[in-house]
Parts: C-alpha cells; sequence; structure tokens
C-alpha cells in the first residue's frame, strides 16, 4: 500500500515537468487518489494556463468525489489568469487535501487551505515540505524578496583556470557537463553576461536541448559596446534581448544612435541614469520589475567578481574538468580584488556532487 509521501513524490515528478514554461508562477503537480488508486494526475503547464489542480481534475474520467487530493503547493484562492483551484476543489466534492509546502504569496498564504477547511474538507499540510520548497526555490525568493534568484555558473580546469593564457576556452568541460548548462538555461528565466563575453566570444545564450524555452539575455556594456553585428542583436527579435547601460557613458551622439539601432533591431536598452558603471542591484531590480525571477549568471571573472560584491548570488555551480593548463595570466573564474582575509570568504552550504563525463559538478547555496 502507498504511503502519503509516494503520492507527493509522483505530485513533484509531475511538477518538474513544468520547469522552464511556468515562470514567474510556481511549478505544481498534482495527484487525484480514489481508493488506493491514482485516477488522475495534472501538473501546471504553461505560464498563464491552468494550474495543476484543475488540470487534472478536468481530465478526470472517474467521479472524483471523498477521494484524496496531493499538491505540492497550497491550492491558490483567487482569480489571476486562472480561476481559484480551491472553487473546483470543492466543486468536485474532494475529500481530503494532502498539500506539500504553503503558498508566500501573500493572496493566499494561508487562505487556501483556510477555505477548504472552511468547507468541510480534510486538510494535511507539510508532506515533503522541504522538498516541495526546494522545487520551487525560485518563486519563493522572488515572491518573499521581489528580487531574482541568481545563479552563479562556470567551468573550470583542474587548476582553476576557465580558458588558457591565450584565451582559448573550447572546451573546458565535455559534452555532458555542457549539456546539463543547457539545462540551467531552460530552468532560468533569464541568462547575464558582461559585455567582455560578448566581444570576446559572439555568444547567442539559447537554450539548445528544447525549442521555445529560451532565456531572456541581459547583457552589463556600461558603455553600450555591443556591436551591431553581434549574434544577440541579430537575433533580438527572436529572443528577448535586453543590454544595461549607463547614461553617463552614453551621453554621446554617436551612443543615441547606437541606441536607436539596438532598439530598432528589438534589443530592450535600459539606461542607468545615477552610476559610470553598471549597478547589479539596480539592475535585479529592473529585471523584477520585468517579471525575471530568476538569473543563470554565465559571465567571466570580471562579471562574476561584481555579483559577489553586489550580494546578489544565491546559487553556485562550479563545472570542473580533469585538465591542467597553468599560466599565471589565465583567468580565473573570479576577478576583481579578492578577499583579504580567508576569514571573510564567500561561504557555500548544501554542497552536492554530480558526475558528466569525465567531468564534475559542484553546487552549493551561498550562505547570507
Amino acid at each position: 500500500m502507498q504511503k502519503k509521501e509516494d503520492y507527493m513524490r509522483r505530485a513533484l515528478e509531475l511538477a518538474k515537468r513544468g520547469e522552464g514554461y511556468t515562470s514567474p508562477n510556481p511549478m505544481v503537480g498534482c495527484v487525484v487518489v480514489k481508493d488506493g488508486r491514482i485516477i488522475s494526475e495534472g501538473w501546471h503547464e504553461r505560464y498563464g494556463e491552468y494550474h495543476a489542480e484543475r488540470n487534472a481534475l478536468l481530465r478526470c474520467k472517474e467521479d472524483p468525489t471523498d477521494a484524496d487530493l496531493y499538491v505540492t503547493l497550497e491550492p491558490c484562492c483567487h482569480y489571476g489568469k486562472t480561476p481559484p483551484c480551491t472553487e473546483i476543489i470543492i466543486e468536485k466534492k474532494i475529500g481530503r487535501v494532502f498539500v506539500g509546502s504553503m503558498d508566500s504569496n501573500p493572496l493566499v498564504a494561508g487562505k487556501g487551505v483556510q477555505i477548504l477547511r472552511d468547507a468541510g474538507i480534510e486538510v494535511e499540510t507539510g508532506i515533503l515540505a522541504e522538498e516541495c520548497r526546494r522545487l520551487n526555490e525560485v518563486f519563493y525568493h522572488y515572491m518573499e524578496t521581489g528580487m531574482p534568484y541568481c545563479v552563479m555558473k562556470y567551468a573550470m580546469t583542474l587548476d582553476g583556470k576557465i580558458a588558457c593564457v591565450t584565451g582559448d576556452s573550447k572546451w573546458v568541460t565535455g559534452e555532458a557537463a555542457r549539456e546539463h548548462v543547457h539545462l540551467l538555461r531552460k530552468r532560468y528565466k533569464g541568462i547575464l553576461v558582461g559585455i567582455g563575453t560578448v566581444l570576446a566570444d559572439d555568444p547567442m545564450l539559447n537554450c539548445r536541448i528544447e525549442e521555445n524555452v529560451d532565456p531572456v539575455r541581459i547583457v552589463c556594456d556600461s558603455s553600450l559596446q555591443i556591436p551591431e553585428e553581434a549574434q544577440l542583436v541579430k537575433t533580438a527579435k527572436d529572443i528577448p534581448t535586453i543590454v544595461a547601460c549607463c547614461a553617463s557613458r552614453t551621453d554621446s551622439e554617436a551612443a543615441r544612435q547606437k541606441k536607436q539601432v539596438l532598439e530598432a533591431a528589438g534589443v530592450k536598452v535600459l539606461v542607468q541614469e545615477k552610476t559610470d558603471r553598471v549597478d547589479l542591484k539596480d539592475l535585479m531590480k529592473a529585471l523584477a520589475a520585468e517579471k525575471i525571477d530568476s538569473i543563470l549568471i554565465e559571465g567571466g571573472a570580471g562579471i562574476h567578481a561584481s555579483a559577489l560584491e553586489a550580494g546578489i548570488v544565491n546559487k553556485v555551480y562550479a563545472y570542473i574538468a580533469g585538465k591542467l593548463v597553468g599560466g599565471k595570466e589565465a583567468p580565473t573564474p573570479i576577478g576583481g580584488t579578492g578577499i583579504l582575509k580567508m576569514a571573510d570568504a564567500v561561504k557555500l552550504s548544501s554542497m552536492e556532487v554530480e558526475r558528466f563525463g569525465e567531468d564534475i559538478c559542484i553546487s552549493g547555496y551561498v550562505e547570507s
């Protein structure tokens, strides 16, 4: 006989199918169980479309009266782009509801559970709560802080180099590790690089494992140096692209004309008024206003140092290849002036190690 946790694990599996499609909404999965059998399943498939509970109940081919409903996140109770899930749960006469994690959206935040209880439905919360919350760490961070969840990613050799002294970096890691990076590009809403990366590599910064899930491409470019013929510019009408610059460094007729050319190509140009270098904290606020809830920082040593100094990094993925290239001038993952005392180093917690072919990936959360 299956346990409550087994059904919730199935709901978590379903929820993950929405990865890359639901932002800025959370990923949610739902399982409907009656007489010890799963009679329907659903998940939140795409932003703006029905939520997991409504999908599961509308697709149910059996009478769900008195059935148990397992859902990874507290059912919503307000009208948004779709009707509230509490409404259909009550309408279909569900007997019991098992909830993974509670919703921190002020429009829900306990109200969904209370509405169900007031309707006479038994509700139990906290089933695999930690796993359910971890699944939606982006959503919780964005909802609770109003800022994007930022993930820093880099690939380096075993001696800590992201490129040779010549600048050659193709490829530090193997195909399996690079494919995992594209999973991250699918997972997070935006991807951020500095202008140095654009000038050196002319990247596309798209997701090459699945169509229609390309991240919003963001470039920190204080002086508006991005070439008009860059791939990012040429494809801006197909993939959303943002370039952040500074008013004090683009106050010329040439810069104004460049801005017009970029905007005509489909690039959104964000101009910061008060600094002579892109302020990452202010940029995060502007991106949050654009409903960009998460960002993969995939730049070079300079942008990584700036992100850490700004305190915006929440998580780190470090891919390590079994290669040694040497060279004291060869670039390392993080530049800047560096930490002066080891006691002040940025610390990571909840470390995990994965293997991708001959490479390994170490990930962890930045301690605040």
